[in-house]
């Protein structure tokens, strides 16, 4: 995959593709709507605006200039939470090929070069093919429970590293 470039840092355009890339495919698989794509949009936006590079990592995928997925590590609340993995997607075009696992891989790296003690994330029964990711770099289902925070019922679920 020598045509997908990796990007550390905010590019244009950035906050609008990945909620659509989030909208899309969770209203296709999981039946998600409106509420989960503004959400998302909300809170990226959010993040992005007060992103702190010495602190926080937000990566994108990128295939002829055209963002193809995304990665974040929020670490506002690094010392009593842990480095907050979020808006983690690949587009349908290039699932499966590799490019998840490498933006995996630079969050990871960036936490490790950080001396961050640990990472976690919020997910949802289901996604096996990403848990099955995250299991591989270490993540370990710590909590679940149902909720609708994705603005429709789900088996939510934390998963920590280490």
């Amino acid at each position: 995959m020598t045509d997908i470039q990796i990007a550390n840092g905010y590019v244009p355009g950035a906050i609008g593709r990945v909620s659509e890339l989030h909208g899309v495919y969770y209203h296709r698989h999981w039946r998600f709507g409106r509420y989960f794509e503004a959400k998302v949009a909300t809170e990226l936006s959010a993040f992005l605006s007060r992103c702190d590079e010495a602190r926080d990592g937000f990566w994108t995928a990128s295939r002829n200039g055209r963002i193809e997925g995304s990665i974040a590590m929020d670490a506002a609340h690094v010392e009593t939470e842990g480095a907050h993995l979020r808006w983690f997607i690949v587009s349908d075009a290039l699932r499966g090929q590799g490019v998840g696992r490498r933006l995996l891989e630079a969050a990871m790296a960036f936490c490790c070069d950080k001396g961050y003690p640990s990472i976690y994330l919020w997910t949802f029964e289901g996604l096996h093919a990403a848990r099955h990711l995250y299991e591989q770099f270490g993540f370990r289902l710590v909590e679940q429970q149902e909720g609708e925070s994705w603005g429709v019922t789900v088996n939510e679920q934390r998963f920590a590293c280490p």
